[in-house]
């Protein structure tokens, strides 16, 4: 393996390799200017306290006050969030996104009125209001899906105690943020020559795909027992992050906290569940794929460190960006000229942040924005960086098309369909690759990767989702989060889902430590339902052409403008049902069985 370069500072980064984050604001100091006129915002917002039910037009002159003071409130919150992203280490940018957060609970306090006075307007008033003021339409959307909740909104000085409490609450998250991203470091890695590698969150799981085992190795075991060292602080933050999650859920009247995450995107518990049950019934393809990488592999005992390496080396290779840019856009070709030329913007005009630098936020994201989404990478040149650039647009054109089509008061979509579109985008390049290529050997490689993507998708997701509502149930019920209660479970949960075949080590047992999605709220779960969801529109789109295609458009254009699971059915999918995901899961069977036969020709 060639060793690693040296991570670059941000200063030696190439501008073209970074988004344009003044495109949002010219300087900070622009940003300070903007933020300071929040506090005004603020004020004839609360002016609006007590009248809310006064008349159709007072309300409707709050709404739209309201919507332009969030839709500013959404490119301060993108700007700092993104320069804080660009190097953890940077106090200036932390800072201003302190002060920023600081803003926000101050807002959302003063406007806590808000929901408890819509609440008390009974459903024949507020139609009457919509007669009066055609105006307040705009709304109805907004306000139907907020008095949805009515059982669980207090009274306005109750509401206004939990918004001011709102900062402590983040306090887990920020702390494990600054934690594992900021603080944490790790020794070298060493490879089977002697050779160093940086280790980092950033480089983890690029090492772990290398084909020298003892670099893989030494990789895994000094990553988690870094972990180990501080698995105590960890357990107790995420402990903390359950604590205040139960708190908020009992405030509300929920039985839970997972009831009342769902509730708040309108998406049944059922869904929920049943991809827990679907999954459990489809073990058996998981553990089949366990005994086959071994046996490709040709290990006595398969590790988890043996996990993401691909299982024919000689036809790994990098892919330069640009290469793996054209890729893309060649891969999507079937989405339709006009959703191209979208793309093809985003990647000429410094949406992306492309490299690894010192400090910076691992993995990868795309947020939404008004001016243009920004997609935060950190490329590698492998082949899963170059599907995770499919991924991340994939998110950005949603971003786009939304905002695009629906006011900013429908435009953010809910975070249940957040990852249908990013993962549409990697089976179409799948396709693509697959289609493409006539050589026996890269079409191993690239079944193995696509298996590699329902294993990390859905059947990891899910495990991650299992635990996360094993652990809020522990939480329920009193219990205290310790680093032994955690890995326990953690660690009962990996045996079941990878079987018999796969070692279980005491270092994958905390490997907890290092999710951050446990600080998000029951979120992972969506991963598995989204990448299911994603499989049979990808199908749709590459079987029905442009019907389908329009369908799907509809669907990236929705924004929040109807239910999560309508929005799925109208580009064809029925998340209410478990046959996604078993579909999807009878895929992930057949790719199976075609490695298996491939292998023994």
């Amino acid at each position: 393996m060639e060793e690693i370069k040296k991570i670059p500072l941000r200063s030696e980064l190439n501008v073209e390799d970074t988004w344009a984050t003044e495109d949002m604001y010219p300087s900070d100091q622009a940003w300070e200017e903007e933020l300071a006129s929040v506090a005004e915002d603020q004020k004839e917002l609360a002016a609006f306290a007590g009248r809310l039910t006064q008349s159709p037009e007072v309300l409707f002159q709050y709404l739209t006050k309201m919507e332009k003071t969030n839709a500013k409130s959404e490119l301060l919150a993108n700007y700092c969030m993104r320069k804080a992203d660009e190097d953890t280490r940077n106090g200036t940018y932390q800072a201003m996104a302190g002060k920023f957060t600081g803003a926000m609970v101050a807002l959302e306090a003063a406007c806590s009125f808000e929901t408890p006075e819509i609440m008390t307007l009974s459903d024949e008033e507020m139609e009457d209001f919509y007669k009066r003021c055609p105006e307040l339409e705009r709304y109805r959307r907004y306000l139907t899906d907020l008095r949805r909740r009515k059982a669980h909104t207090l009274s306005a000085g109750e509401e206004k105690i939990l918004a001011a409490a709102g900062e402590m609450a983040q306090a887990p998250d920020n702390i494990y943020g600054a934690f594992t991203y900021a603080d944490l470091t790790f020794p070298d890695a060493v490879d089977s020559q002697g050779r160093k590698h940086p280790l980092s969150s950033g480089t983890f799981v690029s090492l772990e795909e290398s084909g020298d085992r003892a670099l893989r190795k030494d990789a895994y075991e000094k990553f988690y027992h870094t972990y180990q060292g501080f698995q105590n602080t960890t357990a107790a933050t995420l402990n903390a992050q359950n604590k205040q999650l139960k708190f908020f859920a009992e405030a509300r009247h929920y039985d839970s906290a997972f009831e009342a995450s769902l509730d708040r995107t309108n998406v049944p518990t059922s869904v929920y569940r049943n991809l827990i049950e679907a999954v459990h019934q489809n073990l058996d393809k998981m553990h089949r794929y366990v005994r086959l990488r071994k046996k490709m592999l040709g290990v006595d005992e398969l590790h988890f460190y043996d996990i993401y390496t691909p299982l024919l080396k000689d036809v790994d290779k990098k892919i330069p960006f640009e290469e793996a840019k054209q890729t893309v856009y060649d891969a999507l070709a079937p989405m339709g000229e006009d959703y191209r030329k979208i793309l093809k913007e985003g990647f000429d005009n410094r949406w992306i942040d492309v490299y690894q630098n010192v400090g910076k936020r691992g993995g990868a994201y795309s947020a939404g924005c008004a001016v243009h989404p920004y997609v935060l990478l950190n490329y590698s040149g492998s082949l899963d960086s170059q599907f995770t650039l499919a991924h991340e647009m994939g998110h950005a054109l949603h971003s786009y098309h939304s905002n695009k089509a629906q006011n900013p008061i429908d435009s953010d979509y809910v975070i249940f369909v957040a990852e249908v579109a990013s993962t549409c985008n990697e089976a179409l390049l799948m396709e693509y690759l697959l289609n493409k290529t006539t050589d026996k050997k890269e079409r191993i490689y690239l079944i193995n990767h696509f298996l590699d993507q329902f294993k990390g998708t859905i059947y990891r997701q899910t495990m991650f989702a299992e635990f996360e509502l094993n652990i809020g149930a522990m939480a329920a019920e009193g219990k205290t989060l310790t680093a032994d209660v955690l890995n326990d479970e953690y660690k009962r949960l990996n045996e079941l889902y990878y079987g018999p075949d796969m070692v279980v080590d005491d270092e994958i047992a905390v490997e907890w430590a290092r999710i951050p999605h446990f600080y998000y709220d029951y979120y992972v779960f969506q991963y598995a339902t989204g990448y299911s969801a994603a499989i049979a529109l990808s199908r749709r789109i590459l079987n029905e052409g442009e019907n389908a295609v329009k369908d799907y458009i509809g669907f990236l254009s929705g924004g929040c403008s109807k239910s999560p699971i309508d929005l799925l059915k109208g580009a064809g999918v029925d998340m209410t049902s478990p046959k996604p995901v078993n579909d999807a899961l009878a895929l992930f069977g057949s790719l199976l069985d075609e490695m298996e036969e491939l292998i023994r020709e």
